[in-house]
Order: structure tokens, then C-alpha cells, then sequence
């Protein structure tokens, strides 16, 4: 038993050195539009399942190296080593209990000819030197384009229509069981009621009417 749970401890510890232990994501977004003339976020993560020490990284714009550093563990902050006037650092809140550490960028004042592709590169000296990137597209436009909300307005009044509608149908439902109900046992009444009169007028039994005395013999 102890030999199994040593093979699939060893078994765990090789999965993640070999096929997690460095991950690199920009995230879910595989294009980002922004406006000309304006800054803009690069995203970059990695996470490190066996840890990193002095790891390096780098931003590529195309073939290009546009910004590099290095970053001596998780509790610190990256170091510039290959500065650009026009890339700067988000302020990178540290989480020691993550594994995730953000190696984001700010590209100032862009403009259409920073339109293309943008490669984090990541390399982790715990890993022998082994680099692991990810891509992203950057496109620059005039204006950014204006959801169009009309269409969902007009949604979500049908919706809103339609919901109101089954809520007045219900309740129009409701108010004619109330009035059959109250009409039903007014009927009732009204029977009884009769009954008892016609009793009464026949002189059958259990009426009120005076009975004939019976006739002498």
C-alpha cells in the first residue's frame, strides 16, 4: 500500500514539473481593440508549480523586444532589465498564497503603427531555461466602437410585456374564481332558503304552519 501511494506521489510530482510546472496566459481575449492615442493593458500571467527563482521575462512586439525583466520570487515585484520610455508596470498587488504572478505591461499613448502581435515570454531557471510564452493581437482603431444597446432594450421590454401580461392574466383568473366562488354560495343559500319556505306553505312535517285538527269520529 505504502509503495502505491509513494508511485502516485511520484507520478503527481513528474505531471506537474514536466507538463505544469510553468503556465503562461494573457487571458481569454485573443484580440484587444483600443484607441488611438490612448494606453493601454497587456496582460500576462504565469503560474509556477514547482516555484520559480529569478525568473526571466520579456514582452516581443512582433519580432521585436519591446520590454524585458526579472522577477526573484513571488514576494517581489519585476525588475526592468531592457527598459522602453513607453512601457510601464501596473502597481502588482502580491498575493503569497497565489502561485498566479502578473507580469501585465501599460503601453502609453499608442498609435496605429502598434497595431500586431504581443508574445510574454516567461523562462524559469528551475526548469533548466525551458521558455513558455503566449501571444495576443493588439489593434488600434480611430474610435472604439459603441455597443448597440437598442436591441437589448427592446428584449428585455418584451420580456418585461410579456411577464406583466401573465402576471394580470393570473390575476384576472384569480379575481373571477373569487367571484363564481361568492356567487356559488350565494345560489346555495338562495336554495335553502326556498326549500324552507316551500315547507312551510305545504304544511309538511317539521313546518311551521298551523295543522288541521283531525276530524271527529
Amino acid at each position: 500500500m505504502a509503495g502505491g501511494w509513494l508511485g502516485a506521489a511520484l507520478l503527481g510530482l513528474h505531471l506537474c514539473s514536466v507538463t505544469l510546472a510553468l503556465d503562461v496566459s494573457v487571458g481569454k481575449a485573443t484580440t484587444i481593440s483600443t484607441q488611438n492615442g490612448s494606453d493601454v493593458l497587456l496582460p500576462c500571467t504565469f503560474t509556477a508549480c514547482i516555484g520559480f527563482e529569478n525568473a526571466e521575462f520579456s514582452w516581443w512586439f512582433n519580432s521585436t523586444k519591446l520590454y524585458a525583466g526579472t522577477v526573484r520570487n513571488k514576494n517581489s515585484k519585476p525588475v526592468c532589465k531592457h527598459c522602453n520610455p513607453r512601457v510601464e508596470l501596473p502597481e502588482v498587488t502580491l498575493h503569497k498564497d497565489s502561485r498566479e504572478y502578473n507580469l501585465s505591461v501599460i503601453l502609453l499613448s499608442v498609435d496605429f503603427s502598434d497595431s500586431g502581435k504581443y508574445t510574454c515570454v516567461v523562462k524559469n531557471p528551475k526548469e533548466k531555461g525551458a521558455e513558455h510564452n503566449a501571444t495576443l493581437s493588439l489593434l488600434v482603431v480611430v474610435e472604439l466602437e459603441k455597443v448597440d444597446k437598442t436591441l437589448a432594450k427592446i428584449i428585455a421590454a418584451v420580456v418585461g410585456g410579456v411577464i406583466g401580461l401573465l402576471i394580470l392574466i393570473l390575476l384576472v383568473k384569480k379575481l373571477i374564481l373569487f367571484i363564481l366562488k361568492k356567487k356559488k354560495e350565494k345560489n346555495n343559500e338562495c336554495l335553502v332558503s326556498s326549500s324552507g319556505n316551500d315547507n312551510t306553505e305545504n304544511g309538511l312535517a317539521g313546518s311551521k304552519a298551523d295543522r288541521k285538527p283531525a276530524p271527529k269520529a
